[in-house]
């Protein structure tokens, strides 16, 4: 994305980011595969017997697990650093260890570059989940790293 005319300020801290719309459509669909399948489990045909139906209602708790780990991104800013929750993994960085914010066209999330060398997604900011509040999202992360960041840019 290219860079926006306007300069952000670095939202007032703590500050979260996540992708509201599509934390509720998951959340949502969880609640619905389980009812669903306990519906099936409960109304299921007359010959099943006690375990078909239990392992029928187990298949909507893991499906709907499924969806809540999908819905888990985040990134929390506070004084002290960066929490970037993804899926399965949460990593805690200071402010001196951000170097850039990146998000280029086509980029399914925003990524980080480290002091370290290395790059960390950020989940949580994606241009799926709404484009314009994607590239909002990533200038904000970018003021805050550019105001309580210190690491030498390379």
């Amino acid at each position: 994305m290219t860079a926006s005319p306007s300069v952000t300020t670095a939202p007032p801290l703590p500050h979260t980011w996540q992708p509201v719309l599509t934390r509720v459509v998951l959340l949502g669909l969880a609640a619905v595969s389980v009812a669903f399948f306990a519906l099936i489990a409960v109304v299921g045909a007359p010959d099943w017997q006690r375990h078909d139906r239990i392992g029928i209602g187990g298949s909507g708790v893991v499906f709907a697990l499924v969806l809540v780990v999908l819905a888990r991104p985040k990134a929390r800013a506070d004084r002290a650093g960066l929490t970037v929750v993804n899926f399965l993994r949460t990593r805690r960085l200071e402010w001196p260890q951000i170097l850039a914010v990146n998000l280029h066209q086509g980029d399914p999330w925003v990524t980080l570059d480290l002091a370290d060398g290395g790059t960390l997604a950020v989940v949580a900011i994606q241009p799926g989940a709404g484009r314009r509040q994607a590239w909002r999202m990533t200038q904000e992360l970018r003021a805050c790293v550019d105001a309580y960041g210190t690491a030498e840019r390379p």
